[in-house]
């Protein structure tokens, strides 16, 4: 089970938000890097970030602080947000970013992850509600089941697949395992759960499955709900 401690980005800082509204965001710092560099310090082992400004105008926009991340720290970074062409992808990576995430465009044109996922480190990126895919920043809704959309990536060289239930994120209400694993099943790929995550229960009903590969770990460890550092201890 690996731990992705994750950092959304908002106005170049960083930011939780509950079920995906923007307008309720909570800044936790002023300089994201540090909050990077203290994970890093922990043990983690990659940190999950994502460009909320990008997802919301569909190119990145927090550019300045993802750099300053990437030079300050040597962790492994998957980056999301806004990122829907080759261009962007080469120039995230150039930057130095480990793994791109990609989900509105993974609904719009799956053709085009498969495509990516054949040259470039790829995840997809399928956040839903009420079991129905989410996109462009959970502003929309489409028509298609996130089960549907996880199977279309069967077989087509994609890195992970990061679920998220959308009603849970931000809540500590507790993670929607059944959901995980459905999307595990559906795609046959390592499958990163999010959304919801309170405590060591959540991890550990996670670990139970046999069948989840990550989880992505935000407001637990910055409301205290988690002991995170315990937690890259007990599964080192």
């Amino acid at each position: 089970m690996t731990l992705y401690p994750a950092i959304d980005l908002k106005d170049a800082k960083a930011v939780r938000l509950t079920k995906g509204l923007m307008d309720s965001a909570k800044i936790y710092s002023d300089e994201p890097w540090t909050l990077v560099k203290k994970f890093e310090e922990m043990g983690a082992e990659w940190v999950h970030l994502v460009d909320l400004n990008g997802a919301f105008a569909g190119e990145p926009k927090n550019l300045e602080q993802i750099i300053k991340i990437r030079q300050n720290c040597s962790v492994k970074l998957e980056l999301g947000g806004g990122i829907r062409d080759e261009k962007t992808i080469q120039k995230m990576l150039k930057i130095g970013i480990d793994r791109i995430i990609l989900g509105s465009i993974a609904v719009k044109d799956p053709q085009f992850v498969k495509d990516m996922a054949a040259k470039y480190p790829i995840a997809v990126g399928i956040d839903a509600i009420d079991g129905f895919v989410a996109v462009e920043g959970w502003g929309k809704v489409s028509s298609m089941r996130a089960t549907d959309l996880a199977k279309e990536f069967a077989n087509a060289g994609v890195e992970a697949i990061i679920c998220t239930d959308v009603g849970k994120d931000g809540t500590l209400s507790g993670v929607n395992v059944d959901f995980t694993v459905e999307i595990a099943r559906a795609s046959g790929i390592s499958t990163i759960a999010s959304g919801g995550v309170k405590d060591e229960s959540d991890i550990q009903a996670l670990i139970a499955t046999n069948e989840v590969d990550g989880v992505i770990i935000g407001k637990a460890y910055y409301e205290g709900t988690l002991d995170l550092p315990k937690m890259f201890k007990l599964l080192d």
